[in-house]
């Protein structure tokens, strides 16, 4: 049995995760998501002094929006669309011989003005876009979102529904920058006091066909994407547990978002993986959070 699978099986034998027959797809416990609530609430606390604006996101976003921040352009292959019936009833009794014999049926689904949410940060462009010029000190952000992408794996650290909050940053090249380093030097004390052991490294996107390799090859050199790591299912491979973004104009531009000078506004963002920071906690500290070091439970917030 491989790492992730061996890992799958202690959550699940434990009843934090409750596999639903496909990949990437469990029922959480209500112990998991005690802990997923206490990183979302220490995140919280840790961007708390920005004051940034704090808005929350529903699971699906408006399909235009998406596509015009140019999400199909790089990542197609992760993309979940949201299809319903829109027939007669003719078309219903039809819909349910399918089903009756066996048939495929989902052809009889019309595409909505939906998309599933890729992640937290994608809503919140045309918000900005539609409040006009940014200020002299930029914006600053706190959202969350469920999101969706399409990578079935065994491993319980790639689910396919999975939350991140993020705090997205808007404004000139400086101000996005050192956005970046703050939210690095802190993420350190984050994973510290959850005794987690962590590399930070320079990353890229998977990025779709040929053309996205040379993508990802110009992505890290120009240092445009950093992220922490943990071991969770396996210590050879470790998990991109948050990560630390700077989007240079690629959301400016689309939206004409522009800085108070008139320049396109720069961006940039931290997000936060609450499930495989969960994941990591349990892995390292065990399945059961009263256990814990009494330093990972007080910095969490968790009751004795």
């Amino acid at each position: 049995m491989d790492a992730a699978a061996s890992l799958m099986e202690q959550l699940a034998g434990s009843g934090l995760l409750i596999p639903s027959g496909v990949d990437g797809i469990v029922a959480r416990s209500a112990l998991f998501e005690a802990v997923v609530d206490a990183l979302d609430a220490m995140a919280a606390r840790m961007g708390a002094g920005d004051r940034p604006e704090v808005l929350r996101f529903p699971p699906a976003m408006v399909r235009p929006q998406l596509v015009r921040s140019g999400y199909l352009n790089s990542f197609p292959q992760l993309l979940g669309t949201i299809h319903c019936f829109c027939g007669n009833e003719a078309a219903h009794r039809r819909l349910l011989a399918c089903v009756e014999e066996g048939k495929e049926w989902t052809d009889q689904q019309q595409p909505t003005d939906l998309l599933l949410t890729p992640a937290a940060c994608y809503p919140l462009y045309p918000i900005i876009a539609g409040r006009g010029t940014l200020p002299p000190e930029g914006v600053l952000f706190n959202v969350h979102s469920w999101c969706f992408r399409h990578e079935p794996s065994p491993d319980p650290a790639r689910m396919q529904c999975f939350r991140l909050h993020e705090f997205v940053r808007m404004g000139s090249n400086e101000q996005v920058l050192e956005f970046r380093q703050i939210w690095l030097d802190r993420a350190q004390g984050f994973v510290t006091e959850l005794a987690l052991p962590y590399t930070i490294d320079i990353a890229h996107d998977p990025f779709f066909g040929r053309a996205g390799r040379l993508m990802a090859d110009s992505q890290r050199e120009q240092r445009l994407k950093y992220e922490l790591l943990i071991p969770v299912a396996n210590d050879a491979r470790p998990t991109a547990c948050m990560s630390f973004n700077y989007h240079l104009d690629h959301f400016g531009e689309p939206w004409g978002i522009t800085q108070a000078d008139g320049k396109v506004a720069i961006s940039g963002c931290v997000g936060f993986g609450l499930e495989r920071l969960a994941l990591a906690l349990f892995r390292h500290h065990g399945l059961d959070p009263a256990q814990w070091p009494a330093k990972v439970r007080t910095a969490l917030r968790l009751e004795a």
